[in-house]
């Protein structure tokens, strides 16, 4: 049996781009309506799941009022924890930090973000979640609503990439991606 997960990426923040993290920023008018465009295709779905932060979790409970299906905040889908870095953007990182973000981009499982949550352990929580997912809902429709970083460390795993090539991964404000989750684990790009 499987699992058919939905990912969906939250919408841009009023803080902007950067490294957003466990910040707990709000949706833009704009990112608001990248959400609602993204599911208009999607579903149906038998539940929602999201990350607590309001960035995903305002629009599941909007999606889940309208839909009339319960919506479950799971915090092991939170973005990775940047540290130091929370809050940056990449050109002003080049300026303060140009060796770290370089080594973060070569291969991020081998550098953390100074007072960072490893990759390692990101993959752990995240890897761990959809096994709960899985046990939980096999056989289900779940529309997960979550972050860049949960969607590109599942996307690459599911296309077979090397974990150097994590960061290559493109998942764009408010897109929505199809996964399937098989019995051991395994990921499958579509439906």
């Amino acid at each position: 049996m499987t699992l058919h997960l939905h990912l969906l990426r939250h919408g841009e923040t009023e803080l902007g781009g950067g490294l957003r993290g466990s910040l707990d920023d709000a949706l833009t008018e704009q990112g608001w309506a990248q959400m609602r465009a993204a599911v208009v295709a999607g579903g149906p779905w038998d539940r929602i799941v999201s990350s607590p932060l309001q960035r995903c979790a305002r629009f599941a409970a909007e999606l889940g009022e309208q839909l009339n299906l319960s919506v479950h905040l799971d915090k092991d889908l939170q973005e990775l924890h940047f540290g130091a870095w929370e809050g940056q953007s990449a050109a002003v990182l080049m300026e303060t930090d140009a060796e770290g973000l370089g080594l973060f981009w070569a291969d991020p499982y081998a550098f953390t973000p100074p007072d960072g949550e490893a990759v390692s352990d990101f993959s752990a929580r995240v890897l761990a979640a959809i096994e709960r997912l899985y046990a939980a809902y096999a056989g289900e429709r779940v529309l997960l609503v979550s972050h860049g970083g949960v969607m590109r460390l599942l996307l690459a795993r599911a296309r077979g990439l090397p974990r150097e090539q994590l960061l290559n991964v493109e998942v764009g404000h408010g897109s929505l991606f199809a996964l399937t989750v098989a019995a051991d684990g395994a990921l499958k790009e579509g439906h």
